[in-house]
Formats: structure tokens, sequence, C-alpha cells
């Protein structure tokens, strides 16, 4: 059914950042999924500063279908960022992240839809498999929300990536939540509601390479751990107790040995690893509480979660 303007039941957000290569056998697949259940629906495409001929191809789409939306940013602000753009531009009653890149199939939507139908709220896709990503990626995945979970009281699913669907409720709730550095996966448990997941087997990439290296999936969690725990500022002093407790027992045996055997010569070696050992815990300490600082001085200052360049498709906001 081709939707209306009003009254849009479904959005689909799709963040784009050089996907060219994707985006014509995307709306290919998500256009034949969507039109087979029979609702009104959106797409709404964020084109995160692409530098290939993405906006090009989304604008000439969009001209074809008006059900195809494009919100144009004004610069590369980042996944997280151009998912939280796609949200706030969305009018569905529910709404679904999509990656341009076809690694979560469309045809799932209708599973989704049949799960937020029986009355819940969060519906998330769980990954049975990951085809095309190597045994590195998938182990350092697994690691990761193995330590999230252990770190922070909130529950955030493992294997699960940004898609799902989320009902109106939850949408409004996310759109509340006013921080700078985001992380999508941790504010979508965050919010709570009544969530449910579905099990299902990602594909290989479509066509270009991944954006995501392992240093920016590094800071990606990082990121995420910041955003969510306080363990890493409190993990230091533990350290300092233990280090602490360490240093006194080590001063009680030189003065104890000193009393029996006599002055002894002090080690220039042992001196060296004491003062190395110990600049290492102050620098790794100050190096956290370094990353807290500047995520509260990016909170401080107040700017716009992001600038949008132009629009296709949307009424004046």
């Amino acid at each position: 059914m081709s939707p209306d303007l009003e009254n849009v039941v479904l959005s689909v957000v799709v963040p784009c950042y050089n996907e060219e290569e994707n985006i014509h056998y995307l709306f290919e697949r998500l256009t034949s999924a969507l039109d087979r259940l029979n609702l009104k629906y959106e797409i709404i495409c964020v084109n995160d500063g692409s530098r290939d001929d993405t906006l090009k191809y989304l604008v000439e789409y969009h001209r074809r279908n008006p059900a195809i939306k494009v919100v144009n940013l004004s610069r590369n602000f980042g996944k997280e960022i151009a998912l939280s753009a796609g949200i706030d531009y969305a009018s569905g009653q529910a709404v679904v992240p999509i990656d341009a890149d076809l690694q979560d199939p469309p045809e799932f939507i209708e599973q989704l839809l049949e799960k937020w139908h029986e009355g819940y709220d969060v519906v998330y896709g769980v990954r049975r498999s990951r085809q095309g990503e190597s045994w590195l990626k998938r182990s350092t995945a697994g690691a990761f929300y193995r330590v999230i979970s252990g770190m922070t009281h909130i529950q955030i699913p493992k294997d699960t990536g940004d898609f799902r669907l989320l009902d109106r409720r939850v949408v409004e709730a996310l759109k509340l939540l006013p921080e700078r550095r985001r992380f999508m996966k941790g504010l979508f448990a965050w919010v709570g509601f009544k969530q449910t997941a579905i099990e299902y087997d990602r594909d290989p990439r479509y066509q270009g390479t991944t954006k995501w290296n392992y240093w920016k999936l590094w800071n990606f969690a990082l990121e995420g751990i910041t955003s969510f725990s306080f363990v890493p500022l409190k993990v230091w002093s533990y350290i300092g107790v233990f280090v602490s407790l360490i240093s006194f027992v080590y001063a009680s045996f030189l003065v104890i040995r000193t009393l029996i055997l006599g002055i002894d010569v002090p080690g220039y070696a042992s001196i060296m690893v004491a003062v190395l050992f110990l600049g290492g815990v102050q620098l790794i300490s100050l190096g956290f509480i370094g990353e807290y600082l500047g995520r509260v001085y990016d909170e401080v200052k107040q700017r716009p979660l992001y600038l949008v360049r132009d629009c296709y498709g949307f009424n004046k906001k």
C-alpha cells in the first residue's frame, strides 16, 4: 500500500554513510518487504555526511516514491547521532532502525510487527549467527557484552544491534534523553518498557566494506562502558588500597630485616620497578578519569546533537 503523509503506522530509519553501492538493492528489498505488510509506512534515510553519491541516489528515490524521505546532516556526526536524528524525524506508531548494508533482513520486519501487535513495546532481534564476520570480531563482540553486563545494572541484551522495533511511547522516551555521547544499545535498554527478543540470522554485507575498524570498535566499546558504568572509576580505589597494602607489607619486611641483619644497601632495580609500577598505575587511573571528564565537558557545552543541512519529503519542522 502506498503510504499517506499522515497516520503513518511504521517508520523505517536507515542511517547512511557512503552507501552508494547498496542503495538500489536496499530499496528494492525494503519496499518489497514493506508493501507486503499492507500498512502506511515511511522510510527515513539519514545521510550522515557521505562523500560519495549516496545523497544523490537517496534524493532520486525520494522523487520516485514520496514514502522515502531524506534527512541530510551538515557533516558526518557518526552512526549513533544519525540514528538519533532519524528517530527524531520518524512519525510512525512504530519505528524500526535498520542498516543500509542489508546485514539485517528487511523481511524480518513482519515478525517484529507480529510481536508488537501482541503488546510488546520493544522487539529486538538477537543474532543467532553472524555470517561474513571474522572469528576475532565475533569473539571481541561477545567479550564486550559480557564485560558491560558485569559492569552495569542495565541489562543490555547480548548479540543485539540496533535492528529492532520501537513503539511510539519508547520513541518519545528516547527523545527526552539529552546526552551528546550516545550509546544507543544502552539507551534502548535503559528506557525499559515491555521488551522481547526474536532470533534471526545476520547476513553478510551486500556490497562495500564496513566503516567499523577495530580502533573505532574499541572507542565504541569505551563509549558504552563509560556511558553506563562507574566501575572504571571505582576500581582504582580498590587498586590503590591493594597497592598500599602491598607497600605496607614490604616496608614492614624491610624494617624487620634491617633490625635483624643490619643496614642493607638499597637496590637500584627494585626502586625503579616500584617507581615505574606506581607511575603506570597513576597514568592509567588519570586516563580513565580523563575519559569521564571529557564526556562531562561535551555535555556541559550543550551543543546541538546534530545539524541538518536540508530535508526532502518533510513538512517544515
